[in-house]
C-alpha cells in the first residue's frame, strides 16, 4: 500500500511538471505573471516586513501564478470543445480572465495596505 501511495505520489508530481512546463512555453501570461510574482517576492524579502506581511506578500504572488494557470486550462478546455464564437465559450474564458485579475488586485491590495499600514 505504501509502495503505491508513494507511486501515486511521484506520477502527481510528473503531472504537475508535465503540466508547468507546457504551461510556461506556451503562455506568456503565466511568464508575465511569475515574473511579477519574482520581484514582488523579491521586494518582500527586502523590505523590513514583519513576516506575516511577508507571508502574505509571497503567498499571494503564488496565488496568482496558480490563478493564471487554471486560467489555461480553462481556456484550453473551452478550445477543445469548440472553436466557434460562442457566448458560453467566452463567458467561461472571461470568468478565468476575471479570477486572475481578482487574485492580482488581492496582491496589490496588500501591497498597499501594508506600505501605507
Amino acid at each position: 500500500m505504501l509502495k503505491t501511495q508513494l507511486h501515486r505520489f511521484w506520477m502527481t508530481c510528473v503531472w504537475s511538471w508535465a503540466g508547468w512546463t507546457t504551461s510556461w512555453k506556451t503562455e506568456a501570461s503565466l511568464r508575465q505573471w511569475s515574473a511579477v510574482c519574482v520581484i514582488s517576492s523579491a521586494f518582500a524579502l527586502w523590505m523590513d516586513l514583519t513576516r506575516g506581511e511577508t507571508a502574505l506578500i509571497l503567498a499571494l504572488g503564488v496565488l496568482v501564478v496558480a490563478s493564471e494557470l487554471a486560467n489555461t486550462a480553462i481556456e484550453r478546455t473551452v478550445d477543445l470543445v469548440t472553436r466557434d464564437e460562442h457566448e458560453l465559450a467566452r463567458n467561461a474564458k472571461d470568468a478565468g480572465s476575471a479570477f486572475v485579475a481578482l487574485t492580482a488586485t488581492a496582491g496589490g491590495v496588500a501591497w498597499l495596505a501594508i506600505l501605507l499600514g
